[in-house]
């Protein structure tokens, strides 16, 4: 099955450019597009995308308050994926904790963008996870000894949590740790529910914001 993907962006020549790379691959299926974040629900309810890529500023309701609304409103929203001119704008760690899955430079390479679609959809990775931790270093909070001591993670999960922050799929998890991949996914579902996070992205920004992690390892 395609991967349906929604494009929001206010720039005409940014959601053409974005749909001719989207089409041209054989899994993936533009469903939608949008110009302003206001469109963005209604658009969402009637297509049912798998993935959003949504500019984070739009004139009228920006990429924030768009992730944000899908998330508290939606049972199952789709991902979504920030697409932003600058990688340490402080709009892309917000979207972050709104909950979008990653985050896109509009100067990516087609190969970059595909990729990252992809990414997000299967949530069994962390999208340009060297990137995330750049913004943590800026962003998060850095004083706590153990910010998720009441999480009640196991030992095995928090040492399956420090792997998801450093950038590491379920594959590769499990081949640190020596356990079956299914075993590595009973984990991180584990630690989603605990974290209250829908995905491993937020759970990494948890894990980051708390000082659990830090941006240095």
């Amino acid at each position: 099955m395609s991967i349906r993907v929604l494009l929001v962006d206010d720039e005409q020549l940014i959601r053409a450019g974005l749909r001719a790379i989207v089409a041209s691959e054989p899994d993936l299926e533009v469903v939608g597009e949008a110009a302003d974040g206001a469109e963005v629900p209604g658009l969402v309810s009637r297509f049912r995308p798998d993935v959003v890529l949504m500019d984070v500023r739009m004139p009228s309701v920006d990429g924030i308050r768009a992730t944000t609304h899908l998330m508290a409103t939606l049972a199952d929203p789709p991902k979504v994926i920030v697409v932003t001119t600058f990688e340490n704008d402080d709009y892309v760690y917000d979207a972050l904790l709104a909950g979008a899955s990653g985050f896109l430079l509009k100067r990516a390479r087609p190969e970059e963008i595909v990729a990252a679609i992809r990414t997000v959809a299967s949530g069994e990775s962390l999208l340009f996870p060297a990137a995330i931790r750049r913004l943590a270093a800026q962003q998060a909070s850095r004083g706590a000894q153990d910010g998720l001591a009441d999480a009640g993670l196991t030992e095995r999960e928090r040492e399956v949590l420090r792997l998801m922050a450093a950038g590491l799929s379920n594959v590769e998890i499990a081949g640190e740790l020596y356990l079956g991949v299914q075993t590595v996914k009973t984990h991180v579902g584990n630690i989603l529910a605990k974290l209250g996070a829908r995905d491993r992205t937020q759970a990494v920004i948890k894990a980051y914001d708390t000082g659990f992690v830090t941006p240095a390892g």
